[in-house]
């Protein structure tokens, strides 16, 4: 980050024209609130750096909360690896798919890979049992015999990911497969997909993975260059790029 503000002030006292900061995986994204006292708001403080460094524009991808877009005052494109992940699963020539999501909060993105993929969805209801020990997973929606893919945005120590693999394979799910934008996989996160009934997971090269994780028979990597490209070249001829906000 700090890397990124000081090249940005290097172009701006260079004299140009215009900046635009290229960021695939906003980092900062989770901490958008104060859930607790005394916490900051990380989300907003980088948008605030960003800005003062002398960025005139932010290209971003998945932003964990569209919101955040507001913390910006500058102008954002913010794109979608949906049309990437989505042509990848369609090669999976299976009729009987279920899309997932993995807690309520990603319903409605989970929703949208399921119309376009003229699939079924399904959501999984993580709560406490009733004396808070342990961590209770509720499918809701028909799973049984089916393909299931779990959609979430970001996986990064891939508990909740793998609990829901092993809640939807306890339900009867004919395969289990995954897909999230931003593969952070930080710790443990590649040996627990290992040892999970997950099948596939499929990210894309929004953050660079270390060599291990590329070299998983379980993971796959999709690349978003192709989007960011058009994305980039639409900014620099100044036309459109609200055809690629899909």
């Amino acid at each position: 980050l700090v890397e990124l503000c000081v090249m940005i002030d290097a172009f701006r006292r260079s004299s140009a024209s215009r900046i635009t900061a290229v960021i695939p995986y906003y980092g900062y994204a989770r901490q958008d609130r104060k859930d607790k006292p005394r916490v900051p708001i990380s989300a907003k403080l980088v948008a605030n750096l960003l800005g003062a460094a002398g960025a005139n524009r932010v290209l971003t991808m998945d932003l964990h909360k569209a919101q955040i877009q507001g913390f910006f005052d500058i102008p954002v494109d913010h794109l979608f690896a949906a049309p990437v992940i989505i042509k990848y699963l369609s090669t999976l020539d299976e009729s009987d798919l279920t899309l997932v999501s993995p807690d309520a909060g990603g319903a409605e993105r989970a929703r949208a890979y399921a119309k376009r993929l003229g699939a079924d969805l399904a959501i999984i209801d993580k709560r406490r049992s009733d004396d808070g020990t342990a961590e209770v997973m509720n499918v809701v929606g028909q799973v049984g015999g089916r393909v299931c893919i779990i959609q979430d945005d970001i996986v990064d120590t891939a508990g909740t990911l793998c609990n829901a693999a092993h809640a939807l394979a306890d339900a009867g799910a004919r395969r289990v497969l995954a897909c999230a934008v931003h593969g952070v996989l930080s710790g443990t996160a590649l040996e627990r997909i290992e040892q999970s009934p997950l099948e596939e997971l499929i990210v894309t090269n929004t953050i660079p993975l270390e060599e291990a994780h590329t070299q998983s028979d379980k993971l796959r990597v999709l690349s978003v260059a192709g989007l960011l490209g058009k994305a980039i070249q639409s900014i620099h001829e100044e036309t459109s790029v609200s055809s690629l906000f899909v």
